[in-house]
């Protein structure tokens, strides 16, 4: 499988940045400058997000309304903000751009009347976001298909075709259907396809980590169709919702945090009715990385078939 168009883009940023850094060594060398300008200079240009992150947390801080979460410490912010740090230097600099395909789709001869799981990532991200779920999916013989979204800036509708291809390669394979496990703006294309296409008989309930349900505070800056369409209740959002049946949501486990630095405040990843978990000092994308979703998720897909 060729890289996802996502991964080409992050791909050339990495080999940029990487770049600049040796020409700034060889900038420092050649003006004989001291380790504090260099290291510096360095944490800089291989650090990028962390003051943009920092930056989003300071929003997170000062315009998270309350909300059913507990409003987070300045401890709690700040090991969030750690966290984040190292897990997007991971997440965007290693394993989208360059490991993306590296733990191909599981759907092994064996897997007929074997329920398996559907896992769509979120905003400006690919399957590659998922690498260490795979690797323990395959390694406990569990059937999946994760996808790409693309195309990565377009709108979310766009997104349906691609869902409803991967559920109904899963089921055709083990005869049943699937669980979803969602992350961000993947949660708002499940409820995308599930209305769409009437598919709420196609998959056995659906995990969504961190998705802003009602939009986020931080889409107001967007400049994407879909980054506009995840606006806090904007029109998109409203018209999905008037036409959804609310006994569909019952069958959602919705993970959210007061920590989470893209969607917030906390509540706006929550839907009613659902199963809505709160997990404490955890930002966005660490969010994948916490047991307890983990744990719902192998809960869930070893329920007794209906």
């Amino acid at each position: 499988m060729p890289p996802s168009t996502l991964a080409r883009l992050q791909r050339g940023l990495g080999l940029l940045v990487l770049l600049l850094a040796c020409v700034w060594l060889v900038v420092c060398a050649w003006f004989q400058l001291n380790w504090l300008w260099r290291c510096a200079g360095l944490l800089l240009l291989l650090l990028p997000h962390a003051p943009v992150l920092a930056g989003e947390f300071l929003l997170l801080a000062c315009y998270s309304n309350p909300s059913p979460a507990p409003k987070p410490t300045l401890v709690m912010l700040v090991r969030a903000w750690l966290g984040e740090v190292v897990m997007g230097l991971i997440t965007f600099g290693w394993r989208q751009p360059w490991r993306s395909n590296a733990i191909p789709d599981h759907l092994p001869a064996s897997g007929a009347g074997q329920r398996g799981l559907v896992l769509i990532h979120g905003f400006v991200c690919n399957r590659g976001l998922w690498t260490p779920w795979l690797k323990r999916l395959r390694a406990q013989g569990v059937p999946f298909v994760a996808i790409n979204l693309e195309p990565v800036f377009g709108s979310i509708d766009r997104y349906v075709p691609l869902v409803d291809a991967a559920v109904s390669r899963l089921q055709a394979l083990t005869g049943v259907p699937p669980l979803i496990v969602a992350h961000s703006m993947g949660g708002l294309a499940t409820r995308a396809w599930l209305q769409t296409r009437q598919a709420d008989g196609r998959c056995a309930g659906v995990v969504t980590i961190g998705s802003p349900h009602h939009g986020t505070w931080l889409a107001r800056f967007a400049m994407t169709p879909n980054g506009h369409q995840m606006q806090r209740d904007g029109v998109w959002l409203q018209a999905l919702a008037a036409l959804e049946p609310p006994e569909r949501f019952t069958r959602f486990t919705c993970f959210f945090g007061h920590c989470d630095n893209i969607v917030f405040p906390a509540g706006t990843a929550m839907l009613p009715g659902a199963d809505n978990r709160h997990l404490a000092a955890t930002a966005h994308v660490h969010l994948i990385t916490r047991p307890e979703v983990w744990n719902e998720v192998m809960r869930r897909l070893h329920l007794p078939q209906p």
